[in-house]
């Protein structure tokens, strides 16, 4: 891989967790002990305003709620959740706020709604979110996925950097595996991908091969792992002699190089992958709102 790719960081950070909701209405993330205090307590000095509590609206709740359901395998990917009017029962909220929650739930593909089905838990299986990672599409033809080349895949120590942005320990197990991808028999991604050896355990050379779905349906179905959001930084680099002999072009040929890490519930980093990308019969492609 180039130098200057692997030179990349990622700050992401983790997320909060959620206050159980009584009623539809928003509730102070603070607990009740702490509000009769601050209620006791004499007038509040300047300082003291900047330190008051925040406020989660109620649909939030529920939405953390959800979620946890869904981190916790109550709902596999792919099952149909309960409908509106059960969630509301069941939180004793409106149908509205249910609504508003599995919204924003839908927008972060973490669910998905079938006109006159329900609302399903997103799956990596499904036809769209092939492409949702895969941002490389051809300038002529339809996206379609590539074919595997894998190089190497073994259980190493994770070298200081990888366990930097992966939050493991300097030396921790993870599994590294070396691919290139090809477009209609055409060498185009070569890619190194860091995964959490205690999460992957048994991930072998054999498995992958042997599978022949998206590399992340095989996380998702055989070591209970779903990525639902990534952080990635992109630049432009060369070649250098080891990438171009296995992209089969010349060295210096430029390159999109990309690194990227992957979530799962929690805001927790299950991989690193970084990628060198042969542009000249593909784009990168991103949609913004």
């Amino acid at each position: 891989m180039n130098s200057a790719s692997s030179n990349l960081t990622n700050n992401a950070t983790a997320a909060s967790g959620a206050v159980s909701p009584t009623a539809d209405a928003p509730v102070p993330s603070n607990p009740p002990a702490a509000a009769a205090t601050m209620a006791a307590a004499p007038a509040p000095t300047p300082a003291a305003t900047a330190a008051s509590p925040t406020f989660s609206p109620l649909y939030q709740q529920i939405k953390a709620l959800i979620t946890q359901s869904l981190q916790s395998g109550e709902w596999k990917p792919g099952e149909l959740i309960p409908s509106e009017v059960e969630l509301a029962g069941r939180f004793k909220v409106s149908q509205g706020t249910v609504r508003k929650a599995i919204d924003e739930l839908a927008a972060e593909n973490l669910v998905m709604r079938r006109q006159g089905k329900g609302t399903f838990v997103s799956t990596h299986h499904e036809a769209r979110a092939h492409f949702r990672f895969l941002r490389l599409v051809p300038d002529e033809g339809v996206p379609h996925y590539p074919e595997s080349k894998f190089i190497e895949v073994k259980r190493v120590r994770a070298p200081a950097d990888v366990a930097r942005l992966m939050e493991l320990k300097s030396g921790d197990a993870v599994i590294f595996i070396k691919r290139v991808q090809y477009f209609d028999g055409v060498p185009t991604v070569l890619e190194e991908l860091w995964l959490p050896g205690l999460i992957f355990k048994g991930l072998t050379a054999e498995r992958l091969v042997e599978y022949k779905g998206p590399m992340y349906g095989l996380f998702e179905t055989e070591f209970g792992t779903r990525m639902i959001r990534a952080s990635e930084q992109i630049r432009a680099v060369c070649a250098d002699a080891g990438a171009a002999h296995l992209l089969n072009v010349e060295a210096g040929t430029p390159l999109l190089s990309s690194e990227r890490v992957s979530f799962t519930y929690g805001d927790k980093p299950v991989e690193l992958r970084r990628g060198l990308y042969l542009t000249s019969r593909h784009h990168y492609q991103n949609e913004l709102s």
